[in-house]
């Protein structure tokens, strides 16, 4: 099985609200299919969480009346997303049912603790992949909080032993400086702990659920000596579907 994380900056235009980006997750969807792998999909909220989210503060847990409709806001947003990514898997030829987060989580203290995957493991069983994301969940000390896609994915890497972890972005890698604001930016194929601890501080990318460096030392919490852990561009055509069948491409690897 291969645990698939599609980021919230390729399913979405996260300058726009509600921005979907229908072509490229269409094309992505076929790409997975196309390799015939059992995969767990997880996905990010980009613009549709994101924004309401940074609005209200509700990384910050409860600090003010007004955030409980920020709360229904982005819930309704994310599972419209959710709705999206789930039918353009079932157009791919993919069964796919969409399991809420807080269905299998919950939160103490910012926290992600696992609650009961059995629903998972049971959609798996019967060939159906299942489907989840970042997501607005309840917490035991804040009253609720933001639960990134990518500790969805370290908390599942546990469970399920992945033979292969991927994230898929829309960069082709990790740059030892920010590509989008830098013209020399070198790519950075292998990474590992002290590697990233040279990386500037202002790589860290400015939204709700901590950014690049925080996206990439999740990844390497993941690693394993059996396991790859990958940073990919997806808005490269045929890069996933490479990578799934085992294949050479540009990318960043995470290693223990």
């Amino acid at each position: 099985m291969i645990l698939i994380k599609l980021g919230g900056s390729v399913i979405t235009d996260k300058k726009e609200y509600k921005r979907f980006r229908k072509d490229v997750v269409s094309r992505l969807c076929r790409e997975i299919k196309d390799s015939g792998k059992e995969v767990i999909i997880v996905h990010g909220a980009g613009s549709f969480g994101h924004v309401i989210a940074k609005q209200y503060e509700l990384q910050k847990g409860r600090i003010r009346n007004d955030q409980t409709e920020g709360i229904a806001k982005v819930a309704s947003d994310t599972r419209e997303l959710n709705n999206l990514i789930v039918s353009e898997l079932t157009n791919a030829g993919i069964p796919s049912v969409a399991v809420p987060t807080g269905s299998c989580f919950l939160m103490d203290d910012g926290k992600l603790l696992m609650n009961d995957v059995e629903i998972l493991q049971r959609y798996m069983k019967i060939g159906i992949a299942p489907v989840m994301m970042g997501d607005i969940l309840v917490d035991r000390k804040k009253e609720f909080g933001i639960c990134s896609g990518d500790e969805i994915m370290r908390c599942l890497a546990s469970v399920f032993s992945p033979e292969k972890i991927i994230f898929v972005s829309d960069v082709d890698g990790l740059y030892d400086r920010d590509p989008k604001t830098t013209k020399n930016a070198k790519l950075i194929m292998d990474v590992n702990e002290d590697v990233l601890n040279k990386i500037p501080d202002e790589m860290t990318v400015a939204d709700v659920t901590g950014g690049v460096r925080s996206k990439m030392r999740t990844m390497l919490s993941m690693c394993s000596d059996g396991r790859e852990c990958i940073l990919v561009n997806g808005t490269v055509d045929g890069r996933l579907r490479s990578l799934l069948l085992g294949e050479e491409v540009v990318c960043t690897k995470a290693k223990k």
